[in-house]
């Protein structure tokens, strides 16, 4: 009998924090002709704040999405630094990371909080899996992600995720 692998650096980040929250959450697939929500843009973020460009270029910023995901972000915790992620690298809180469940490992996305006016926008690229705490829950960020989207005192925001890029499966 083979033992299974170790819990990804997501699960015990939301072990340690002890999140709880309803669960809410839809996915947009522009491939698919799904309508958009009359209060979602069609095109990237109207008016980003003057502190995006130090998480997204002009260019992602401009760039439409492939594929529009809503639901709820979490990050993770500072105990976690050192770990490994689920494509071997080691967690960073100061880099530009997220975890998502299924899209492939160094996919872009970009990120923007839904409950605020004028959200800082943030652009990431997925190097682990998770979360999985709650149905609702559909990105993990790192520290400094979630610094940017300034939801560490919340520690849970709702956000739109939009698929950049996807990265080789």
């Amino acid at each position: 009998m083979s033992t299974p692998p170790p819990l990804p650096i997501l699960q015990r980040a939301l072990c340690a924090l002890l999140l709880t929250s309803a669960t809410w959450g839809c996915v947009e697939d522009r491939g698919n002709g799904a309508e958009r929500p009359a209060d979602t843009p069609r095109s990237g973020p109207s008016k980003p704040s003057a502190a995006a460009a130090s998480a997204c270029s002009e260019a992602e910023l401009k760039q439409d999405a492939q594929r529009v995901l809503r639901g709820k972000a979490t990050y993770y915790h500072d105990s976690l630094t050192g770990n490994r992620t689920a494509n071997g690298e080691r967690y960073d809180p100061q880099r530009w990371t997220a975890a998502h469940r299924t899209l492939p490992f160094g996919t872009r996305v970009r990120i923007t909080r839904t409950d605020v006016k004028d959200s800082p926008v943030l652009c990431a690229v997925i190097n682990d899996r998770g979360p999985y705490s709650h149905r609702g829950y559909i990105i993990d960020l790192s520290r400094r992600g979630a610094e940017h989207l300034e939801m560490v005192k919340k520690g849970v925001v709702p956000v739109r995720v939009e698929v950049l890029s996807l990265g080789k499966r």
